[in-house]
């Protein structure tokens, strides 16, 4: 549906539901997004896979097993070195543990600027988030150093996978670590600047390794996305230029379209439009549809569902001040279906599958939503606002019954940012996951295991669902202070109709980190994007 300003010819907009309020027009006195800037033009790392040979320029990085033990290319490596590198290890607390690095200066003998030992640990405990790690440790080591072009030695180890897959996850681990948000820096220092120009894989099935690499790359793709939408500022990303963002898309084959708040209002979205009636920008239900799998008409396709609000103020129930620029992120979960959605459609994934957005914005102002007040969601329940902080939930409502009544899914998962108590009971290092269906649960679990982004499994019951009973309407919003994340995922059960197989993903605690790790820097983290990519790839494909 196209889209609309959501101002009638008088400068009126309706809370939805009610009576028209007026507000001021949006064009007089309004606050302009400041000027996108250009891309800085720094030059792209190119990654590459060959056949084994000797490198006699740049950096050579090989590999070391567990008890110091030389793989055979570091062997000759440490021959043609006149024995340097075993006596650098001799010297050192270097074992050959996985993750330890060990910067050797390389002997003239050799001719590299240097040499970097990266340790292997047990042959047999290989996997492919090992190999991953890797390849971004390497890209951080070297750019830390100032190499601008660089060899790594992958060869093929007593167990687990072969030379071709490690380095084909080395090379996409590396990508992944590549990423830089720095599109509004306008001065760097020279030591910040990443420096490496070519990394290249060395192993004995290169064009193996390209293929994995080269398919492998259109995840890259889908979390570069969503990474990217999650770091800008709220005053680049609001409702309207996400939307734009996603029509993007469609060159890659997937449908989008766009509800406004007239479209809204007519299928009695009070939920969402509540969340939204103060802010100066519109809100959106976007809807992107990939139909991977056009001739099984019988297949009905996965839903993935994602919270979208550009910037929570918390509303008339305000957040404190300290911290709340870092509300430019809770529309992480719609920035994760938006990079799930470019990831499936970039490999084709031969599976049919929509993603539903509810864009927001939660600003307090004179139209905005109040506690106390009742609102109907498209469903016909009523619910009571309670804290108009507790809005992501209100929003995922209307957008949850809007994708079961229009697209009759197979599943449901939904993504939010929804709650801080997930934090406080899980930290930042597994997303919280409530689900009425065992069986997806299992897959959901397995498949955050196996690309590194973990979840835990959270109860839901009739007792914590009590704790959301309204005297004034059906439900309120809130519960009381104890188990908020599981009330607030009670709520979200009540809009799931006819047991289908649902579950909620809370990634409040994993949207953001604050330090640096060898595949996800310092910022946004997209994670979901590749645990939603291995789910669809191992049980729907």
């Amino acid at each position: 549906m196209a889209e609309a300003e959501g101002l009638s010819q008088r400068g009126y907009r309706r809370a939805a539901p009610g009576a028209p309020v007026p507000r001021r027009n949006a064009r007089i006195g309004r606050t302009l997004p400041a000027r996108r800037p250009r891309n800085r033009k720094d030059p792209i790392m190119k990654i590459s896979f060959a056949a084994p040979k000797i490198s006699k320029t740049g950096a050579v990085a090989s590999g070391v097993l567990a008890g110091g033990k030389m793989t055979p290319a570091t062997a000759a490596l440490d021959k043609r070195a006149g024995g340097a590198l075993a006596r650098a290890i001799k010297a050192s607390r270097f074992s050959g543990k996985a993750g330890e690095i060990l910067e050797v200066l390389s002997p003239p003998s050799l001719g590299n600027s240097r040499v970097i030992l990266f340790g292997i640990g047990d042959a047999k405990s290989q996997t492919d988030r090992a190999a991953e790690a890797l390849g971004g440790s390497l890209l951080a080591k070297l750019n830390r150093v100032g190499e601008t072009d660089a060899v790594v030695n992958i060869e093929d180890l007593p167990a687990g996978p072969d030379a071709a897959t490690r380095a084909g996850r080395a090379g996409f681990g590396a990508r992944l670590g590549s990423y830089r948000f720095d599109k509004y820096r306008t001065r760097e220092s020279a030591d910040k600047k990443p420096t490496l120009k070519t990394l290249a894989f060395h192993c004995g099935d290169p064009k193996g390794a390209t293929r994995l690499y080269n398919g492998l790359g259109k995840v890259a793709e889908g979390v570069f996305m969503t990474r990217d939408l999650v770091s800008e500022p709220a005053n680049i990303i609001n409702p309207k230029s996400f939307v734009a963002e996603a029509r993007k898309l469609s060159k890659l084959g997937i449908a989008v379209k766009v509800l406004n708040e007239a479209a809204m209002k007519k299928l009695g979205m009070g939920a969402l439009l509540g969340v939204g009636q103060g802010s100066a920008n519109e809100s959106y239900l976007l809807v992107m549809e990939w139909n991977g799998a056009p001739k099984n008409k019988r297949q009905t396709p996965l839903a993935f569902v994602g919270k979208g609000v550009t910037f929570d103020t918390g509303g008339i129930s305000i957040k404190p001040a300290g911290g709340m620029e870092d509300m430019k992120w809770d529309m992480g979960g719609a920035g994760v279906v938006a990079g799930l959605m470019r990831a499936l459609a970039g490999r084709k994934a031969k599976v049919n599958v929509v993603g539903i957005c509810g864009l927001v914005e939660n600003m307090p102002s004179g139209t905005a939503q109040r506690p106390g007040d009742i609102v109907t969601s498209a469903n016909g329940q009523t619910i009571e606002v309670i804290n108009t902080d507790a809005e992501g939930r209100l929003v995922l409502a209307d957008a949850l019954w809007y994708v079961q009544k229009h697209h009759g899914p197979r599943l449901i998962v939904d993504l939010a940012t929804l709650t801080g108590a997930i934090i406080v009971a899980l930290g930042e290092h597994h997303a919280g996951m409530f689900s009425n269906n065992d069986a997806l649960s299992e897959q959901l679990t397995a498949s955050g295991k196996a690309v590194g982004e973990p979840v835990w499994r959270m109860p839901l019951g009739p007792d914590y669902d009590k704790a959301i009973d309204s005297d004034a309407a059906d439900m309120k919003n809130v519960g009381n202070r104890s188990a908020g994340s599981i009330t607030a995922a009670q709520f979200l059960q009540r809009f799931i109709e006819n047991d289908t197989p649902w579950a909620h993903l809370d990634i409040a605690g994993v949207t953001w980190s604050k330090r640096d790790r060898p595949t996800v820097p310092k910022g946004g983290t997209a994670f979901g994007v590749r645990l939603l990519d291995n789910f669809v790839a191992e049980n729907f494909e």
